[in-house]
C-alpha cells in the first residue's frame, strides 16, 4: 500500500469532479506526497450534467449554460483545453405568460426587480393598480434586521403581489425550481437585503449599483449572459474526466457510512471493501451525507431539508410544422396560470448551433412545487401535457420529429428560510467531530454550475490546509 496520504472525494457530480482535478493539479504542480479518489455510485459522472446528441441536435437534459460573469465556470473550461467551445448564448426577446398572453419582458429589470420605471409602467404584465403598489417601494421603510426571511415575504411587502406573482416568482422559481414563500432570502439573493438595508428602496438602490449601458450602445443587440459549449456541457465532464489520472475514478461504488478511526477515516463501500482517507470532500446531496454520517448528531439539519422534482421534454420538429414561431427566446410562466409547464425554451434561437438547419427545438418544463405528481406521468402523458400547452401559444401543426423527455427526482435542494444557519451548524459539527472531513456541492451553498465549481475549488484548499 502507498504511503502517500489518501483523499477521498465522494460524490461525482461537477463539484466533485472540480475537486478531484484541481487536487491533483495542485498535488503534481508542488510534488505532494498525496494521492486521490472519486468514488460515484452511479455508472457515470456529471450529476445533473447530460447531453444527448440526435440527429444533428443538440439537447441539454440538465442544465442548459452558466453564468459568463461568475468566471470559474469558463476558467475550468480553458483549463481542461475546451476554450474554443465555448459559445454565447444569442439574445432576443424573452416573455412571461399571464392570462393566455404572452408579455414581454420590461426592460431595465433585474431578476424581476425594475431598475429604469418607464419600461415598467409602459408593461402589460402589470395592471395600474399593480404598478401604483409597486410604487410603494419608493416610500415604505427599510424592514427590520434580521437573520432571514422568505424571498415571497420580502418581494411581497417591497412591491406587492402582483408583480411578485407575474414577474419574480416566474424567474425565480425557474432558477430554483421551488416556492418563493418557502426560499431563503439570504440563501439565495442576499445582496437584495443588503440594498433594502443601505438604501431602504429596492428599486434606488439597484438604480445606484447596476452599471448603465454606455448610451451608445442602448440600441445594439444587448450582450449574452451565458455559455454553453458547442457539444454540449457534457464535453466539459467528459474533459475534466480525461485529465484524472488513471485509476482516480470509481464508479457503481455506493458509499454506505464514514467512520472516524484515529486520526484517520474508513469509507464503508456497498460491495462490503473499506477504503481508508486521511481527508475527505463529501460532494453528496444532503440526504446520502446525512445518511452517510448517520451516527453524528450534527447532521439533524440536514434532515429538515427537502428537494423537489422537475421534468423537462425536448421537442424536435421541422420549421414547417411551426405556423407561428415567435421573435425571441423562451418565456416563463405566471404562478396563476392553470398551465401545467413552467416555462418554455426556443433552443434554436437561443443556442442556434444545436438545432439543425430548417429545423426547431423547443423545451417545455414540468414541477411545480404543487404539481409534483406530474413528474409520475409517462413520457406520452408528459408530452401531451407539454404540446396542450405550447400549442395555445404557438400555431403548430404538425408532430414531433421525436421527444426527449428526463426527470430528476428529487433533485433540486431548495434552501428554505433559515438554511444559512442549518448549514453552518452541520459544518461546525463536523469541524469538531470530523476535522478533515469537508462539505461541497449544491445542496449546501449555491446550485448553479460555477456555485458547485467554487465550492469544488475551497475544498480543494480546505484540503490542502488541513494536510497541510
Amino acid at each position: 500500500m502507498s504511503d502517500n496520504k489518501q483523499i477521498v472525494v465522494i460524490g461525482g457530480g461537477i463539484t466533485g469532479l472540480t475537486a478531484a482535478y484541481y487536487l491533483q493539479e495542485e498535488i503534481q504542480k508542488k510534488q505532494l506526497p498525496y494521492e486521490v479518489k472519486l468514488i460515484e455510485a452511479s455508472g457515470r459522472l456529471g450529476g445533473k450534467i447530460m447531453s444527448y446528441q440526435k440527429d444533428g441536435f443538440t439537447i441539454e437534459r440538465g442544465p442548459d449554460s452558466f453564468l459568463i460573469r461568475k468566471k470559474s465556470a469558463a476558467e475550468l473550461v480553458k483549463d481542461v483545453g475546451l476554450e474554443d467551445e465555448l459559445i454565447k448564448n444569442g439574445t432576443g426577446q424573452s416573455y412571461i405568460l399571464v392570462n393566455d398572453q404572452l408579455h414581454k419582458m420590461p426592460s431595465g429589470s433585474f431578476m424581476g426587480v425594475p431598475t429604469q420605471v418607464k419600461p415598467f409602467l409602459q408593461s402589460s404584465l402589470f395592471s395600474w393598480k399593480g404598478k401604483l403598489r409597486a410604487g410603494f417601494d419608493f416610500v415604505l421603510p427599510k424592514g427590520k434586521a434580521q437573520p432571514d426571511q422568505s424571498l415571497g415575504l420580502f418581494f411581497r411587502r417591497r412591491l406587492g403581489d402582483e408583480i411578485v406573482e407575474n414577474l419574480i416568482e416566474p424567474l425565480l422559481s425557474g432558477i430554483y425550481a421551488g416556492d418563493i414563500d418557502d426560499l431563503s432570502l439570504m440563501s439565495t439573493f442576499p445582496n437584495f437585503y443588503d440594498l433594502e438595508q443601505e438604501h431602504q428602496s429596492l428599486v434606488k438602490g439597484l438604480q445606484k449599483t447596476v452599471p448603465k449601458p454606455p448610451k451608445s450602445n442602448r440600441k445594439q443587440k444587448k450582450p449574452s449572459m451565458f455559455y454553453s459549449l458547442k457539444n454540449g456541457l457534457e464535453s466539459l465532464v467528459h474533459a475534466v474526466e480525461a485529465k484524472l489520472e488513471d485509476g482516480t475514478v470509481w464508479k457503481e461504488t455506493e458509499v454506505t457510512e464514514i467512520k472516524r478511526r484515529d486520526s484517520k477515516y474508513d469509507i464503508l463501500l456497498g460491495n462490503q471493501e473499506t477504503m481508508e482517507a486521511d481527508a475527505v470532500v463529501m460532494a453528496t446531496p444532503y440526504f446520502a451525507t446525512a445518511h452517510m454520517l448517520r451516527d453524528y448528531p450534527f447532521v439533524e439539519p440536514l434532515h429538515q431539508m427537502k428537494a423537489t422534482s422537475v421534468a423537462n421534454v425536448a421537442l424536435a420538429f421541422d420549421a414547417s410544422a411551426i405556423q407561428k414561431d415567435i421573435d425571441g427566446t423562451g418565456f416563463v410562466v405566471s404562478r396563476n396560470s392553470s398551465y401545467r409547464i413552467t416555462a418554455c425554451t426556443w433552443v434554436h434561437k437561443k443556442w442556434p448551433t444545436s438545432t439543425p438547419k430548417g429545423k426547431v427545438l423547443l423545451r417545455c418544463f414540468v414541477g411545480k412545487p404543487d404539481d409534483q405528481q406530474v413528474i409520475d406521468l409517462s413520457d406520452k402523458e408528459i408530452v401531451e401535457i407539454a404540446l396542450q400547452d405550447i400549442k395555445k401559444i404557438m400555431n403548430i401543426t404538425g408532430e414531433p420529429d421525436f421527444s426527449v423527455v428526463t426527470r430528476w427526482k428529487q433533485a433540486m435542494p431548495q434552501y428554505s428560510v433559515g438554511h444559512k444557519l442549518r448549514i453552518s451548524s452541520v459544518r461546525e459539527g463536523m469541524k469538531q467531530e470530523l476535522p478533515g472531513l469537508f462539505l461541497a456541492g449544491s445542496s449546501y451553498e449555491g446550485i448553479g454550475i460555477p456555485d458547485c465549481i467554487d465550492q469544488g475549488k475551497a475544498a480543494v484548499e480546505q484540503v490542502l490546509t488541513f494536510l497541510n
